[in-house]
């Protein structure tokens, strides 16, 4: 019985499958650099950058600062710092995002070689005859579509930046927009409950008028009426303070000590000198939003797919493989072998329908996105810019007259010209026009919050500027 040694030499095909392993093994994860991309764009458009925490210690760490800036209270900066920096919510989507990066690396490599073995044997004892047979394949057509699927690749990876950078962006306006809502109504709730000490006052004060016989029963019941009103607004307030500061608590991603300890100042920030300039802005940011940036960037991807589909549709598999074979008493037998499969059922028509169809919706989509965001971004400035003006106009024009008539009343009743309940009725009715203006306000910095999203690329919900019912009753009169 004679076996020939298989051969040692490497056949004249192998170096082509070296280069493709080579090329397949280039294609990084891309993950850091995502990340790093993003932090840049938190660095310049939202004033803090994102972590990724990948580690005990890198917890450990965040929390560290975290509990430092909640050692005082915390500023709407500081929320957004916290927001991206510790929440969970955020942090799963980091590693969602380097998932989707690796898949989107992973779809480049090659599928690896296939080495098959046949033993085969006739007869036996010194008639013993073997034949064995080796072969090594890959397959060639998606060698060939190498360079191709690089670059849908790294469509693919822009497509998880921007995707991630409007997550962040997201947080930073959730956060930035909880904060404003949460100090506006701490804030409401102290001139709410000068409201109701004053109806509390005034009912009170009724009650013993009329058990004296100075107060008609219709008076009393005038008085009564706008406390009982007070006690349910009263109620309804804290909980709106209660409500709006756990609403921070999960948008920050604070777990039960860092919310107790969480504080927050008494007051909002006053509205900025001038408002912002939309005619410095206006095309610059449409052109950089990243919903734009995004349609393009699926665009292309479809554009490349349609391209490949071209080809796949008629060849989906080629399949190179080269062969040793050894058998007893014969020479070694060395050759090649390619599979190809015959479009003879499937030629490959529907799936290029189906490929064109999808180019055409991604096509009809970006233009559609283009569209949205130009309205959305004229809508946006439109909003800050009577949100600005309102809160103005009640800091420049109400609450200065409703001050101006409050003295005049308290000159009045000095000089016994009006009563004590007209003046307690003044009192309520300048509570709600400083009410009117504090809401006024919190709407201004919620279509700030607002723009600065629609201008990167993430609207958001715009701010209401509907007229608020005023806590005073008329509640006056002897």
């Amino acid at each position: 019985m004679r076996l020939h040694p298989p051969s040692t030499r490497f056949p004249s095909t192998w170096p082509a499958f070296a280069l493709a392993v080579l090329l397949a093994g280039c294609a990084g994860t891309h993950i850091d650099a995502n990340v790093a991309e993003v932090q840049r764009l938190g660095r310049q458009q939202l004033g803090a950058e994102p972590r990724w925490l990948t580690s005990e210690e890198a917890r450990d760490q965040a929390q560290a600062e975290v509990d430092t800036l909640l050692a005082r209270p915390l500023a709407a900066d500081g929320a957004v710092r916290i927001a991206l920096a510790y929440s969970p919510q955020l942090q799963s989507a980091l590693s969602q995002a380097a998932a989707s990066s690796a898949s989107a690396t992973r779809s480049v490599r090659l599928p690896n070689p296939v080495f098959s073995f046949e033993h085969l044997a006739r007869g036996g004892g010194d008639a013993r005859e073997l034949e064995i047979s080796r072969m090594l394949s890959v397959p060639l057509l998606d060698l060939l579509l190498l360079p191709a699927r690089m670059r849908q690749a790294d469509y693919r990876q822009q497509q998880v930046r921007l995707q991630l950078a409007g997550e962040v962006v997201q947080a930073a306006t959730d956060a930035r927009a909880a904060w404003v809502r949460a100090v506006a109504a701490q804030e409401a709730l102290g001139y709410v409950e000068r409201v109701m000490s004053a109806a509390q006052a005034a009912a009170e004060l009724a009650r013993r008028m009329e058990a004296a016989g100075n107060f008609s029963r219709l008076q009393a019941a005038r008085q009564q009426a706008f406390h009982a009103e007070a006690v349910a607004q009263l109620a309804r307030t804290r909980h709106a303070a209660l409500s709006t500061r756990e609403a921070l608590v999960r948008a920050l991603g604070l777990n039960d000590a860092q919310a107790a300890a969480l504080k927050l100042p008494p007051r909002l920030p006053d509205l900025p000198a001038l408002p912002r300039d939309e005619q410095a802005q206006g095309q610059a940011t449409l052109d950089e939003r990243l919903d734009v940036a995004l349609a393009r960037a699926d665009l292309a991807h479809a554009a490349r797919e349609q391209g490949l589909t071209r080809v796949t549709s008629l060849v989906d598999g080629l399949h190179l493989g080269v062969q040793r074979n050894s058998e007893t008493g014969l020479p070694r037998q060395k050759g090649w072998e390619l599979e190809l499969p015959l479009p003879i059922f499937d030629a490959g028509d529907a799936a290029r329908a189906q490929s064109q169809a999808a180019y055409m919706a991604v096509l009809d989509r970006t233009a559609a996105v283009g569209r949205q965001a130009a309205s959305q971004l004229r809508e946006s400035w439109d909003a800050y810019r009577t949100a600005y003006e309102v809160a103005r106009h009640y800091r420049d024009e109400v609450v200065p007259l409703r001050k101006t008539i409050s003295k005049e009343n308290l000159l009045r009743y000095n000089g016994m010209l009006i009563g004590v309940f007209d003046l307690l009725a003044d009192t309520r009715e300048q509570v709600a026009s400083v009410m009117q203006a504090l809401d006024a306000q919190r709407d201004f910095w919620l279509a700030d919050a607002a723009l600065q999203a629609a201008a990167i690329g993430r609207p958001t919900t715009l701010p209401s500027l509907e007229a608020r019912a005023s806590v005073a009753a008329d509640a006056g009169g002897h």
